[in-house]
């Protein structure tokens, strides 16, 4: 009887013992919690990291504890580890005191809107809507997101709310003035914006949109020095030096465009942005037109390295791929205005069998009137006369083109006109030119008429 009461006893220690430690230890837990939470505040980031790996290390379904390291990776500017650890909690945890649903949402939304996950990024927003349905941001975030998906109508709606909860959302008037424009309600846009700026003139977003209005309008001038200001705003910065070189571009300032472009490359913080491969594009299209292929086939190639279906990048690389293994074509692609005129005059001369009489420079490249090369024969003929175009363009040639060129012709009594392409030409140009006294040369027949003369 004795045995059995020690071996009662002994067995009721044990429970107390194991109870003891258990309750010892859920008292200790959120202590060291709280320790975390101290270690984040005293900016002691990798101490609070162990800590709370520690914690998980012991449990991995300590979901407060995942919220905390996420908070602690946060706060230590390691955005991929902190979203990591944010998807897990957002998976398993339950929300309350310990882990503030408002606030966890508020971080993860904007985890998601750093690494492009929009359509996450977008249910977050929504979902913050509902649990704070006075917060004009809420709104303005979530429209942002379907702007940039297309959505116009739904965006537009979401503006509207955002500045019925604050009238003085000047982002919110701002973003909705541009949504306008794209609507094509000029006036409404532009009041819009105006009463951005009027509210907040050191919002400086404001006068990024008040460029894309500028811009719409072909108030280049204005809308440059618009971006310039706008570019005070840092996350809007790239995307102005980008405005700024696209209407230097349509106002046919290449060199200043290019140094845009330039800068607007130098802004960037992911290179795989649309705006940095938006700008390497650009760029390339500003060399290809100063007759700079090497320099343009170099940022068509870093651009193919991070998108391969960006744009025309593809086509580019194709239709340059044989440049740098044919001399003669790259010559007459890059070489300067002057030396360019004495190629389309030896071209005329050896390739043609013609004589140049006149030769004038053209923003497409040479024109050149000439005769045929030969010498006078006893009955002293006179000389049929041939109008040659010779094309550096980086576009195929289209129709109109060619009715000019045959209208030119027949003003100066030509016999035929010539017209010589490195780019080719579109389909309703060729269908145009047959049965016309005009000849096409494409890049192929140009480059064999180039190898002939020996360029």
């Amino acid at each position: 009887m004795n045995n059995i009461s020690f071996v009662v006893i002994g067995f009721i220690a044990v429970i107390i013992v194991f109870l003891i430690i258990l309750i010892a230890k859920s008292l200790m837990q959120p202590k060291k919690k709280d320790a975390i939470a101290k270690l984040i505040k005293q900016q002691k980031y990798a101490a609070a990291e162990k800590v709370a790996k520690a914690i998980i290390a012991k449990d991995p379904n300590d979901y407060e504890a995942h919220y905390y390291l996420g908070k602690a990776y946060l706060a230590d500017n390691k955005s991929e580890l902190a979203l990591m650890e944010y998807k897990l909690v957002n998976q398993k945890a339950i929300f309350g005191k310990a882990i503030p649903e408002t606030e966890f949402r508020k971080q993860l939304s904007a985890l998601y809107s750093k690494f492009n996950q929009t359509d996450d990024a977008l249910k977050e927003y929504l979902l913050l809507t509902k649990l704070e349905p006075s917060n004009a941001d809420n709104y303005y975030n979530a429209a942002k997101i379907y702007e940039q998906k297309n959505h116009g109508e739904v965006a537009l709606g979401l503006y509207q709310k955002a500045i019925k909860f604050n009238r003085r959302h000047v982002k919110a008037h701002a973003a909705m003035g541009l949504l306008l424009l794209r609507a094509k309600q000029l006036g409404e846009a532009k009041r819009e914006i105006d009463l951005a700026i009027q509210m907040s003139p050191d919002t400086f977003s404001s006068y990024y949109y008040l460029g894309k209005i500028l811009k719409e309008t072909k108030d280049y001038s204005g809308a440059v020095k618009a971006f310039e200001k706008g570019m005070r705003d840092p996350e809007y910065k790239q995307k102005c030096l980008l405005e700024r070189g696209s209407c230097y571009m349509m106002a046919n300032a290449v060199d200043n465009a290019m140094n845009e472009f330039d800068r607007a490359i130098k802004a960037s913080k992911d290179e795989k942005s649309s705006e940095t491969l938006y700008a390497r594009y650009f760029l390339a299209a500003c060399y290809e037109k100063n007759h700079k292929i090497d320099k343009a086939i170099e940022q068509w190639q870093i651009i193919y390295q991070n998108n391969r279906s960006f744009r025309d990048v593809g086509a580019k690389l194709s239709e340059y791929k044989d440049l740098q293994s044919n001399d003669a074509l790259k010559e007459f692609l890059t070489c300067s205005q002057e030396e360019f005129a004495e190629i389309c005059k030896k071209t005329a001369l050896k390739g043609l069998g013609m004589t140049t009489q006149s030769l004038e420079t053209k923003k497409w490249g040479i024109q050149i009137l000439a005769t045929e090369a030969k010498s006078d024969d006893w009955m002293n003929l006179r000389k049929q006369t041939f109008l040659l175009n010779f094309y550096r363009e980086t576009e195929p040639i289209e129709d109109s083109e060619i009715r000019r060129v045959l209208d030119l012709a027949k003003q100066k009594n030509c016999t035929k006109a010539y017209a010589l392409a490195s780019s080719g030409f579109t389909s309703t140009a060729s269908s145009f030119a047959e049965n016309r006294p005009i000849e096409l040369v494409g890049k192929n027949k140009l480059e064999a008429i180039l190898a002939k003369v020996g360029v």
